[in-house]
């Protein structure tokens, strides 16, 4: 099923390959291209080489490529989830702990020696043995989790710190308070800097390692400088945009669908289309139904995100699962075909700040991207239309003339109180397409070929109304599909 536009990929250890003797086979069938082999897990050759080399072998040998993924500095927490329970969850006793900002400790997402060295060589036998592209996974980072201001805070970043930026040690203290408080204060600034420094420096080591292989990096879900991660810097690398939604229980509530949506359209604003990557995950592995696999793959396409990257840690999810991708997979690429490279245009104003990114809690207003409303991604304070603004922004962001900021305190984050608006502003939206009806569903107006992308957010079947100007038209949706609808005269 090779498309020009979206290809699909699998994320598999050796074991479960081994364990799952019909899962390449299963993959291939529904589309997968390339499957992706976990090796080196955080200092840790997990996996012996020759054996990882042998199931390259055999992915070749089966018309499909096989690449390699690794973690490089670990992660506080069993983020692998291995059938057998296995793996060891931190890295080797040579490897140093990080140290929080209340002086606790913890394994992974710190950066000292020798992890960097450590990654580098690795790199370098996997070029040796022939892969050609190698995603270091989400635990490239420096912040325990999503909404966390990252960095080591034990002695000797420290004194890095505040030797190359001219601290003294009585700001040790300060800093300690603007980062509790969330202040984009200047030594909260330079220390977020700083680390991004150390996480951009040792991804461009890696990276020159070898020339025989691309380096990708993946970002956690709205990961973003206050994790190390510089977006810019990555800028021309294959680029794992960061979701969050693994079970079940967090995709199905509406907003767990918008706050997905809301971190891609965040993370394409810095990567190329062609190089973005999903994180198309079920963690644990049997926590997110087929179903729901399934809709995830309309991020995507509303993303132009051209390749979706399937996951569930080293165990994999179930193999029925792949009987409801596979047409769903098709629909995906085909309606993909329709839309790549066109950009959203429309009234509502997507956009994630300065305050966002560097100290705030990762809790975004989306839900205003199910009101059936056209929106656009702004990677600057727009000009016109309504901005909905994180708690975060709204504290700091200035006013910028023409656009209207809405916040949770103006317009609560519920659908009852996003329609309510929405029917006082009607009048003013002139020609923009629009859904009638007020139930929960994404409308992407792509301008430039009078075309428009609209995802059902409800878990049932729907008949929704597009209306344009003096044109309307009623479009079957299935339960969470996507449709194209090619829009008419305006009249």
């Amino acid at each position: 099923m090779a498309s020009g536009t979206r290809r699909f990929h699998l994320c598999a250890g050796p074991d479960a390959l081994d364990q799952n003797p019909e899962l390449m086979e299963t993959a291939r069938w529904a589309g997968v291209e390339t499957i992706w082999l976990a090796g080196f897990l955080y200092g840790h050759w997990y996996y012996d080489p020759e054996r990882t080399n042998a199931w390259a072998a055999r992915i070749r040998k089966a018309g499909m490529r096989a690449e390699m993924i690794h973690v490089p500095l670990g992660h506080p927490g069993d983020s692998l989830g291995a059938q057998n329970g296995s793996p060891p969850l931190i890295p080797p006793g040579h490897w140093r702990q990080a140290v929080r900002v209340d002086g606790s400790r913890h394994w992974g997402t710190s950066l000292h020696a020798p992890a960097v060295e450590e990654n580098e060589a690795a790199v370098r036998r996997w070029a040796r043995s022939g892969f050609r592209q190698l995603f270091l996974d989400d635990d490239f980072r420096l912040a325990t989790g999503p909404g966390k201001i990252g960095g080591c805070h034990c002695d000797e970043h420290w004194q890095r710190f505040r030797s190359k930026l001219g601290y003294d040690d009585g700001a040790r203290e300060k800093l300690k308070e603007d980062m509790e408080s969330r202040s984009l204060s200047p030594i909260v600034r330079a220390w977020v800097e700083f680390h991004c420094d150390e996480l951009s420096n040792c991804f461009q080591r890696a990276a020159k390692a070898t020339r025989d292989i691309q380096l990708g990096v993946m970002a956690m879900y709205l990961g973003s400088e206050k994790a190390g991660i510089r977006l810019k810097d990555y800028a021309g690398a294959p680029f794992r945009v960061g979701e969050l939604m693994f079970e079940d229980r967090q995709f199905d509530p509406v907003k767990g669908k918008t706050d997905e949506l809301f971190s891609s359209l965040f993370h394409r604003r810095f990567a190329s289309p062609e190089l973005s990557f999903s994180e198309t995950t079920a963690f644990p592995a049997q926590k997110l139904s087929a179903r729901n696999m399934a809709a995830k793959l309309a991020v995507s396409t509303l993303s132009d995100v051209r390749n979706t990257m399937f996951m569930s840690g080293l165990t994999p999810f179930p193999l029925t699962h792949w009987e409801t991708l596979r047409p769903a997979m098709r629909r995906q690429a085909a309606l993909h075909e329709r839309v790549a490279g066109l950009r959203p245009h429309g009234p509502f104003k997507h956009y994630w700040g300065e305050a966002s990114r560097y100290v705030g809690a990762d809790k975004p207003y989306s839900l205003f991207l199910a009101a059936g409303i056209p929106f656009e991604v702004c990677g600057a304070a727009p000009h016109d239309g309504w901005t909905f603004l994180s708690d975060d922004d709204a504290r700091t962001v200035k006013q910028s003339p023409g656009t209207r900021w809405v916040t949770r305190k103006d317009v609560p984050e519920t659908l009852a109180d996003l329609f309510a608006l929405r029917r006082r502003i009607l009048p003013e939206l002139g020609r923009t397409p629009h859904i009638e009806e007020e139930l929960p569903a994404v409308c992407s107006w792509l301008r430039e070929r009078r075309q428009a992308l609209i995802w059902n957010l409800s878990p049932e079947a729907k008949t929704l109304t597009v209306r344009y100007g003096g044109w309307r038209r009623r479009v079957e949706t299935e339960a969470l599909g996507l449709e194209v609808v090619d829009l008419g005269d305006p009249g």
